[in-house]
């Protein structure tokens, strides 16, 4: 055997992250400048163009809002949706603390014990196959109004992404280099933690990518079922109120708040698994 056990030093790291496929993170210099510009001319061009089509054709802001007033009432409304804003966060921060911790302990298990994965498999299944939204009205019945019932559904939504892609990860280890360390004596923690768990991070990362967005979905609509407060509860205020520019202004900020997970992670692969390249 000639492979080695990987070491996964920094000078290793190349352009590599999540998917590799963004036009802000790959290449340098003036291919990047001009990827950026013709991003930004785009955005222009869409924004520019819905902006003057509904002003042309005087479509009623109850109907659809044109960027302007979306933009005007996220200024205006900042300050009553602050607050909900950070409900929010502390629902899906908690949440998917809890249920990430969840799912990488039992990934870790069952790829380690495989009875343990036989009988736990079915329970994963129906939680990945049932939507958590569902069970939002019998866990409030349980647990009130307050955050329990949404970070238990965030946690539930989570958790199964987690575990699933971690689990594929730390299956995707190469059984040379696992034998290699077998034969210097190495044991099953010490394969697990220098070799299993280095080469799983890619697939780990991406497992709580997902698992972060889903919680984000769970955390909003669990907030638009029940409860007074959150950025669901807000989306089901101003609809109800017919304020479209205020309701859009909120879709805005969950928009951002879904690239914002996604660019957290995509920078976290690029430092610490660009070796899989």
């Amino acid at each position: 055997m000639t492979d080695a056990i990987p070491e996964f030093r920094k000078h290793e790291a190349t352009q590599v992250g999540l998917s590799g496929a963004t036009g802000l993170a790959a290449g340098t210099g003036r291919r990047t400048t001009l990827e950026i510009a013709v991003i930004v001319l785009v955005a222009v061009v869409v924004v520019g163009g819905l902006e003057l089509l509904l002003w042309v054709n005087e479509v009623p802001h109850y109907i659809l809002p044109r960027p302007s007033q979306i933009a005007a009432a996220l200024v205006k409304e900042m300050p009553r949706i602050l607050p909900h804003w950070g409900h929010t966060l502390v629902v899906l921060l908690s949440g998917f603390a809890i249920g990430a911790g969840i799912g990488l302990t039992l990934a870790a298990v069952i790829t380690q014990f495989p009875f343990v994965e036989k009988v736990i498999t079915p329970y994963i299944l129906i939680l990945v196959t049932t939507p958590m939204l569902a069970l939002v009205p019998l866990l409030i019945l349980r647990f009130g109004f307050g955050y329990e019932p949404r970070i238990i559904a965030v946690a539930l939504a989570a958790g199964p992404m987690v575990m699933i892609n971690a689990a594929t990860g730390f299956r995707r280890t190469d059984s040379a280099k696992i034998a290699l360390a077998r034969s210097y004596g190495a044991s099953v923690l010490q394969i697990f933690w220098k070799i299993r768990a280095p080469m799983a991070l890619p697939m780990i990362l991406v497992g709580l990518m997902i698992g972060a967005i889903f919680g984000l979905l769970t955390a909003v609509g669990a907030e638009m079922v029940g409860g007074g407060f959150g950025l669901g509860n807000r989306l089901t205020t101003y609809s109800s109120m017919i304020n479209m520019p205020e309701f859009f202004a909120v879709i805005l900020i969950l928009s951002g708040m879904g690239i914002l997970i996604y660019v957290i992670f995509f920078l976290i692969g690029k430092r610490w698994a660009s070796w899989e390249a």
